[in-house]
């Protein structure tokens, strides 16, 4: 059957065809692409090229964008989606920001009691409900490596479970998928880690603090996780790896051992 969405992606693939050297040149700052087979990798290819013509990228001043760049932020954005069928994951929004640095933003909460607390929090980024994305650029650069560190998918998995509405960890799941299962995953092991926490602030955490934060930044965070350090988090919670591999579709664990040719490479990660 005829589809115009497709004739359209298929005319603005053959009008900005991406070399092969600056392909190439994408694999080299972001590992995290390396093991994927010749299938994912031209769809992927692709996909970077229909997310920079759906999504305007605006560079705030101070931030310098070559064609490079922006192709490797379109790579990091649809890595997530490689094995999700197009369906329009990443609608609801049509504006990356680039701020050339952390940023300060204004925060509110209401407590148990029904006390609203304000305060100025700083961010590396940002995604609003029917909003923009706002990412800050060192921490894009950043992303990339298998080091469980990744700016842009975190961000953008907010964006995923904002498809829900408010995000609160829970994104729109497959039909094989039950919602009570990753319910009692998701839950499970967000209680350990805020337990472990409070028992034990000064040891260094089984993935990155922030995650304790609340149930969105949990999903979030192990997310990160999922596609750049595998390994990490099948340690610490492989429950939650198994869920994210339901959802995303993907194994970064099986590529990344293939890549290095043994089950547990090491790792490190960075200071918060």
């Amino acid at each position: 059957m005829w589809s115009f969405k497709a004739w359209r992606q298929r005319r603005l693939l053959a009008r900005h065809p991406v070399a092969d050297s600056a392909w190439a040149a994408v694999h080299a700052q972001l590992p995290i692409l390396d093991g994927l087979d010749a299938v994912e990798d031209q769809r992927l290819r692709q996909r970077a090229v229909l997310f920079l013509h759906a999504k305007h990228l605006s560079a705030l001043p101070g931030v310098s964008l070559s064609d490079h760049d922006r192709l490797c932020l379109a790579a990091l954005a649809e890595l997530p989606l490689l094995h999700l069928a197009d369906l329009d994951w990443y609608q609801g929004f049509h504006e990356v920001v680039l701020y050339p640095d952390d940023f300060r933003s204004p925060q509110q909460h209401r407590d148990a009691s029904g006390v609203v607390h304000e305060w100025d929090a700083e961010h590396s980024g940002e995604a609003w409900l029917q909003g923009p994305v706002i990412l800050a650029w060192p921490g894009v650069q950043q992303s990339g490596q298998w080091d469980g560190y990744n700016l842009v998918i975190h961000e953008l998995a907010h964006k995923l479970d904002m498809l829900n509405g408010d995000a609160n960890g829970l994104p729109p799941l497959h039909r094989d998928m039950r919602q009570s299962d990753w319910a009692d995953v998701m839950q499970s092991a967000y209680d350990h880690l805020n337990q472990q926490l409070d028992l034990h602030p000064h040891r260094e955490p089984p993935i990155d603090a922030y995650a304790s934060e609340n149930p969105a930044e949990f999903f979030a965070v192990c997310s990160e996780y999922f596609f750049s350090a595998p390994d990490l988090l099948v340690a610490a919670y492989p429950q939650v790896y198994q869920q994210l591999h339901a959802f995303y579709r993907q194994d970064p664990l099986a590529r990344l051992q293939r890549l290095h040719g043994h089950p547990h490479a090491p790792h490190t990660r960075p200071m918060a």
